[in-house]
């Protein structure tokens, strides 16, 4: 019953290396804006032990569902490309906290870096493709450590099989980190030799794939 909570714990997790790995790739190319990390950081953090407390209290089924949702429709709208109708400006810190906090929730209930969210919320006030990318990485890392942290707190004491520390399943996330830390800088590379528009078809299609595949072939 705790499979879909321990996938999700792991994937924080394994964020934590992979989020570092992507975020020093980014960084050495300049594409990284820091004073919008810096201003979403705390939010993100926060939202991130919001989120895994709901997930902790959601049963398997619903966090498939949930999960298979968000992302087809997020998929979607990458590849639509639809955006509010103007450039809005980046929010002042209150609005960047309240940013953060929703994104962050999010982000850990269903176990994403929160890429998939910070991407579109930064195109959609003007930020280029791929600082929107690498950006969304670095915003990635507060929403791991938080997240990875809290999982492992409301996990603890539970009927979890063994190699699990809290909903963390360890063996899983030491294998998928070490393979993730070697590939996410060719990731960062290829992301900015790519057209902005086709970047956000790959992610998009990517994310409708998982969705429909999560809604419609999941068993727990």
């Amino acid at each position: 019953p705790w499979a879909v909570h321990m996938a999700i714990a792991t994937s924080l997790g394994t964020m934590l290396v992979t989020s570092l790995s992507s975020m020093i790739a980014h960084h050495r190319m300049g594409a990284v804006r820091w004073s919008l990390v810096r201003s979403l950081a705390a939010g993100l953090a926060a939202g991130a032990v919001l989120g895994a407390a709901i997930a902790d209290r959601l049963h398997a089924e619903a966090l498939i569902r949930v999960v298979g949702v968000f992302a087809a429709l997020v998929g979607m709208q990458l590849i639509l490309g639809r955006k509010p109708i103007g450039e809005k400006p980046l929010p002042g810190q209150p609005g960047a906290s309240f940013v953060g906090l929703v994104i962050g929730a999010v982000s850990s209930l269903i176990g994403i870096g929160g890429g998939a969210l910070t991407g579109p919320w930064q195109v959609w006030h003007g930020v280029k493709a791929q600082n929107a990318v690498a950006t969304s990485a670095a915003c990635g890392y507060p929403i791991a450590i938080a997240g990875s942290i809290s999982f492992v707190w409301f996990g603890l004491g539970g009927d979890l099989p063994e190699g699990a520390l809290g909903y963390l399943h360890l063996p899983a996330f030491l294998g998928i980190a070490v393979t993730s830390a070697i590939a996410a800088p060719l990731g960062a590379a290829t992301v900015h030799r790519l057209a902005p528009e086709l970047v956000k078809r790959i992610f998009g299609g990517f994310l409708i794939l998982v969705g429909i595949r999560m809604l419609i072939g999941f068993q727990v």
